[in-house]
């Protein structure tokens, strides 16, 4: 069930939605209905023979370029805060944890590969990313099959629940489906009936506009355009034409930074922001376009229920020069977990980690800090560690059961967060 953690005035409209829990998008694997995700298989045979070095070594596979590179900032931010604060702690089992960056791009052209191959080379026990699905869909095979843990703070896919991962794959970010579901619901609790839809032609992209179109048709609306794009399009002059002749009454674009070309031409064919209601997603949600008025633009992306400024104030505190804070926290929470999963397995080698990730998570005494939850590890006791991100309990395929997706709205060209809706996903 969805649930609104704050008043709001569609809140009785939103209260009766139900998660809608099929999977998503055309990149995401068959299953049979009674197949077992696969990465409920234990990697614990592998991490008995796994060889600790004494150092945990964190490595950050995040965007320094391409489409998504004003994610970037805030998601590096995130793992150093975190990194800092466990050394400032005491480290991991008596050792300052390290730290290597990469750049992961946007998967055109293709960098990732090269730069896990980088962050092996430097030994590295967990990494963190890489921010889109497409780019973390090409190297997870390289990362799991070094008996690495790969461990993303906003890969969103459905694919990833059931990917075959050799249980060493884990996200702070949760499913689309909790995202489509809030998304659709929105759009049609604001009044809206015919709606279109058009968005990246990737395992992201597809997955996301697949979930909202179901939610959007379930609760009564016309989806009068779906539309699929190449991410590495030039121009959308005739995804654009297309859209305005289906006079919508709302637009949803689930794109990156190509959202800089389209909505001037969403402008200049009638159908821009203060024509006709927009929603964007955590992909194209950001404080830095310039050049046109966003003002009514609503947004989705997985936030705490409430901003947190104090904690974005100790990110600021690391990099001064930061305008956007998304999957900032769910980057710090990935590196946290990481190291009391280390702790909690008495070793810092990726398949000994993996072990111990969901465990950290959830069943145990609630803390909310590294320092403090290492101090209840060192004492036997079970933890629930609560993150910066929010509550941060996994299922058994290494992704949040509970998250909550902040709702956005756009004054000029900033966004602030108005509410936001809780969701479980079994």
């Amino acid at each position: 069930m969805i649930r609104p953690t704050r008043t709001w005035r569609l809140a009785a409209v939103l209260a009766s939605a139900t998660l809608v829990l099929s999977a998503c998008g055309s990149d995401e694997p068959e299953t049979d209905a009674g197949d077992e995700p696969t990465t409920e298989e234990s990697p614990s045979e592998a991490a008995a023979d796994c060889e600790s070095d004494g150092t945990l070594n964190v490595g950050s596979l995040l965007p320094q370029t391409g489409d998504l590179a004003f994610l970037g900032p805030p998601e590096f931010a995130g793992v150093d805060l975190a990194i800092q604060e466990i050394n400032d702690a005491g480290g991991v089992l008596g050792q300052e944890v390290g730290s290597f960056k990469a750049d992961s791009g946007d998967g055109t052209p293709d960098i990732a590969g090269a730069s896990v191959d980088n962050l092996l080379n430097d030994s590295v026990d967990v990494i963190i990313g890489a921010a889109a699905s497409g780019v973390s869909l090409s190297v997870i095979d390289k990362i799991t099959g070094a008996g690495v843990v790969h461990f993303s703070p906003a890969n969103t896919a459905a694919a990833f629940d059931t990917y075959e991962d050799q249980g060493l794959y884990f996200r702070t970010a949760p499913s689309d489906r909790l995202q489509g579901q809030v998304l659709g619901d929105m759009a049609v609790a604001d009044g809206h009936t015919n709606v279109a839809i058009m968005a990246r032609q990737d395992a992201y992209g597809e997955g996301l506009a697949e979930q909202t179109r179901t939610t959007l048709e379930e609760k009564g609306a016309t989806v009068s355009e779906f539309i699929l794009y190449s991410a590495d399009a030039q121009n959308f002059t005739a995804e654009v034409n297309q859209v305005a002749a289906a006079k919508p009454d709302a637009i949803v674009l689930i794109a990156f930074n190509e959202t800089t070309k389209i909505i001037p031409q969403f402008i200049a064919k009638g159908v821009g922001p203060q024509d006709v209601q927009i929603y964007f997603v955590d992909g194209n949600m950001s404080n830095d376009y310039k050049g046109f008025d966003l003002t009514g633009v609503k947004g989705t992306f997985p936030a705490p229920g409430e901003v947190d400024e104090s904690f974005n104030e100790r990110l600021l505190e690391v990099d001064p020069d930061l305008t956007d804070f998304t999957y900032g926290p769910q980057s710090y929470d990935a590196v946290v977990m990481s190291a009391l999963a280390a702790i909690a397995a008495d070793a810092d080698c990726g398949e000994a980690i993996a072990t111990e990730i969901v465990n950290v998570s959830k069943d145990g005494t609630q803390c909310a800090s590294f320092e403090e939850c290492a101090q209840l590890l060192s004492d036997g006791e079970d933890i629930d560690y609560e993150g910066a991100s929010g509550p941060t309990d996994m299922n058994d395929t290494g992704s949040p059961n509970k998250a909550t997706i902040g709702i956005q709205e756009y004054d000029g060209n900033k966004y602030t967060q108005i509410d936001s809706v809780s969701g479980v996903l079994d």
